[in-house]
C-alpha cells in the first residue's frame, strides 16, 4: 500500500528548469519537493549557453556569483564557408546591461543549482518517476514510484511538470504538442582540440556543394578548460540513430516526439576527427572525449501551459532548434515566472488573474521562440531583418515582455515613456546612500527581494513617498518593500523608507522617472506599473491585478 504525503509543489524533473523553479519557490517560502526518474544529474554538456537574461535572474536569485565563477564568457562568432573565413560577429552589448553572453556545461548548471536549493534545506528525490495524477478544486494527487518498487502518494496544492520533451505531466493532462521535425540528424562531442583560433568565440564552419545548398556543418562552442568546446556535427549514416530507431520500431520514444539525445551507437573521437579533418579553419586533433551522442531536433508547443492545478515549464511546453541558445533560457524565464505566481496562491493572496496570467504571459513567448529559431535554423539569421543591436538584444532575451498581460496596469498610448508597464526593469549604476563608501546597482538593491516599489524624488503632484509605501505594505500583505530613488544631493525629508541617491542620473534617465514616479517591479524583474504621478489610488488599481485586496 503506497504511503500518504503533502507538499504545497510539486516539480516533477531536475534539469535547469525545474531546479529553478523549485529554489524560487524555496526563496519564497513555500515547501515543495522536487522528483527525477533518473537515479544521478548526466554529465552531460547539453545545453551550454546562458543567456544575459538569466544571469539577471540568477543576480536576483542570489546565484549569480557561483555562475560566473564556473562559466567562460562568449565574445562572438568566427564563421567560415569552404574553409575560407567570412568574418566574426561580436556580442557586444549596451553598456547598461550588467552581463554578457556565457557559456556553461548544462551539468554545472545543474549542478550550482542544485547546490543552492540545498543551501534552502531542499534536495532532489531522485530514481523516482511521477506514474499518474488526478486533480480536484483543492489540489493534486500524484502517484509516484522508485525504482525499489516503493509507492509513494503526493498531495499537493499545485503540480508542475519540468519533465522534458517526453513529459509524462503534459502527456496526463492531455495537452496538444503540435509541430514537426527535422529530417537532420547531429553528433554532439565534448572535446578538447589545441588549434590558435581567439578563446571565447565560437566557430561555425560550413561546406556548400555545386548546388548552393550546405551539405557539411561543424560548430563550436567553448566551454571552460583548455581548449575545449562542445561540438556538433552532421551525423553519417552509419552512426543515424534514427535508421536504428525505425529498425526497432522506436522511433520518437514511442510517442511521436523526436527531439534529444538518442540511444543507439555513440560516436567516437574517430567520427570527430573526420568532420575536423574537412571542416575545421586549421589542421586540428580532438582528444579528450568526455561524452558523445547522436540528437534529434523538433519544434513544437503546447497549446496551453496548464490546466487548473497543474502546469507545465521548459521542454516540456516548447522544444526548437538550439539556434541562439534559447531553450533551457527560455524555459529557466518559464520557472522564474511561473513562481511568485504560485507562491501568492499558495499563501492565498494570489488575485483571480495570477495563475491564469503565467499562460497568458508565456504562451507568446514560446510561440515567438519557436518560431524564430525554426526561421532561423532554416535560413540563418538574416532571416530576421533588424539592426544588429536589437537582434543581439532579442537574443540575449533582453527583450522579452508581457505589455499585453492581464498583470499589467497599462499606459495610454500617448504616453512618450519608453518604458512600459511588462518591460524588464533595467539595471542602473551610480546610486549612492549616506553611510556606504562606494556606489551600487539598481541589482543589488532588489537582490534577493520579492515586490518592490521604487518610488522617485519628491513628486510635485501625487500622493506622499509615505503613503505609498503604507498602502503597498498594507495592501500586500507586508509583502512589498519601498525603496526611494532620490536626485543628486536632493535632502531626504521622509525618514523610516531606505534611499539612495542617483548620483550620476542613470536611473531618471533609464525609468523616464522626471520630476517623480513610482514603479512596481515584480518578483522576476519585470514592471507591473509605471505611476506618473505616483498616487494611492493609483498604486492600489496596479496591486489589484496581483493581490487580493
Amino acid at each position: 500500500m503506497a504511503r500518504s504525503e503533502s507538499t504545497d509543489v510539486l516539480v516533477v524533473g531536475a534539469g535547469p528548469v525545474g531546479l529553478t523553479l523549485a529554489a524560487e519557490l524555496r526563496r519564497a517560502g513555500v515547501a515543495c519537493r522536487i522528483v527525477d526518474r533518473l537515479p544521478a544529474r548526466l554529465p552531460y554538456a547539453k545545453a551550454v549557453g546562458i543567456q544575459p537574461r538569466t544571469l539577471e535572474l540568477f543576480d536576483r536569485m542570489g546565484l549569480v556569483r557561483e555562475m560566473l565563477d564556473a562559466a567562460v564568457p562568449m565574445r562572438g562568432q568566427l564563421t567560415y564557408l569552404n574553409g575560407a573565413e567570412q568574418g566574426r560577429v561580436e556580442l557586444v552589448l549596451p553598456p547598461e546591461v550588467p552581463y554578457g553572453f556565457a557559456a556553461l556545461p548544462q551539468c554545472d548548471t545543474e549542478r550550482l543549482l542544485e547546490e543552492f536549493l540545498g543551501r534552502h534545506g531542499t534536495g532532489i528525490e531522485r530514481s523516482t518517476a511521477l506514474v499518474g495524477f488526478a486533480q480536484d478544486p483543492a489540489g493534486v494527487t500524484s502517484r509516484l514510484t522508485t525504482t525499489s518498487g516503493d509507492e509513494v502518494e503526493v498531495r499537493s496544492r499545485f503540480l508542475v511538470g519540468c519533465d522534458g520533451a517526453h513529459s509524462a505531466v503534459r502527456k496526463k493532462l492531455g495537452l496538444t504538442f503540435k509541430g514537426g521535425a527535422f529530417p537532420e540528424e547531429y553528433m554532439l562531442a565534448d572535446v578538447e582540440v589545441g588549434w590558435d583560433l581567439p578563446p571565447g568565440y565560437g566557430v561555425r564552419s560550413m561546406h556548400r556543394g555545386e548546388d548552393g545548398a550546405i551539405d557539411d556543418l561543424l560548430v563550436c562552442i567553448p566551454l571552460p578548460g583548455n581548449g575545449r568546446y562542445r561540438m556538433s556535427m552532421l551525423v553519417p549514416p552509419e552512426l543515424s540513430a534514427a535508421r536504428q530507431a525505425e529498425a526497432a520500431g522506436t522511433e520518437g520514444g514511442g510517442d511521436g516526439v523526436t527531439h534529444g539525445l538518442e540511444g543507439g551507437t555513440a560516436p567516437g573521437l574517430p567520427d570527430i576527427q573526420k568532420v575536423l579533418d574537412r571542416l575545421a579553419p586549421e589542421p586540428v586533433t580532438a582528444s579528450a572525449l568526455r561524452w558523445s551522442s547522436v540528437f534529434r531536433i523538433s519544434h513544437r508547443l503546447v497549446d496551453r501551459y496548464g490546466e487548473g492545478r497543474v502546469f507545465v515549464a521548459g521542454d516540456a511546453a516548447h522544444i526548437h532548434p538550439p539556434t541562439g541558445a534559447q531553450g533551457m533560457n527560455t524555459g529557466i524565464q518559464d520557472a522564474c515566472n511561473l513562481a511568485w505566481k504560485l507562491a501568492l496562491a499558495v499563501e492565498g493572496a494570489a488575485g483571480p488573474r495570477v495563475l491564469p496570467g503565467y499562460d497568458a504571459e508565456r504562451h507568446p513567448v514560446g510561440e515567438e521562440v519557436v518560431g524564430r529559431t525554426v526561421r532561423h535554423a532554416a535560413e540563418g539569421v538574416q532571416a530576421d531583418p533588424t539592426d544588429r543591436e536589437t537582434l543581439l538584444l532579442r537574443e540575449a532575451q533582453l527583450l522579452v515582455g508581457y505589455r499585453e498581460s492581464p498583470l499589467v496596469t497599462p499606459l495610454s498610448p500617448d504616453d512618450p515613456a519608453p518604458l512600459r508597464p511588462g518591460d524588464r526593469a533595467p539595471d542602473c549604476g551610480g546610486l549612492t546612500r549616506d553611510i556606504a563608501a562606494h556606489p551600487v546597482r539598481l541589482f543589488d538593491v532588489l537582490r534577493g527581494r520579492g515586490h518592490v516599489l521604487l518610488v522617485y524624488g519628491d513628486p510635485p503632484a501625487g500622493d506622499a513617498p509615505v503613503d505609498l509605501a503604507s498602502a503597498a505594505r498594507e495592501f500586500t500583505g507586508g509583502r512589498m518593500v519601498t525603496y526611494r530613488i532620490l536626485p543628486a544631493g536632493a535632502p531626504d525629508r521622509w525618514t523610516g523608507i531606505p534611499h539612495h541617491h542617483d548620483s550620476r542620473g542613470e536611473f531618471a534617465l533609464r525609468y523616464g522617472a522626471g520630476e517623480g514616479a513610482a514603479f512596481v517591479v515584480r518578483p522576476d524583474g519585470y514592471l507591473t506599473a509605471c505611476l506618473r504621478p505616483p498616487t494611492v489610488g493609483g498604486l492600489k488599481e496596479a496591486l489589484g491585478r496581483m493581490f487580493l485586496p
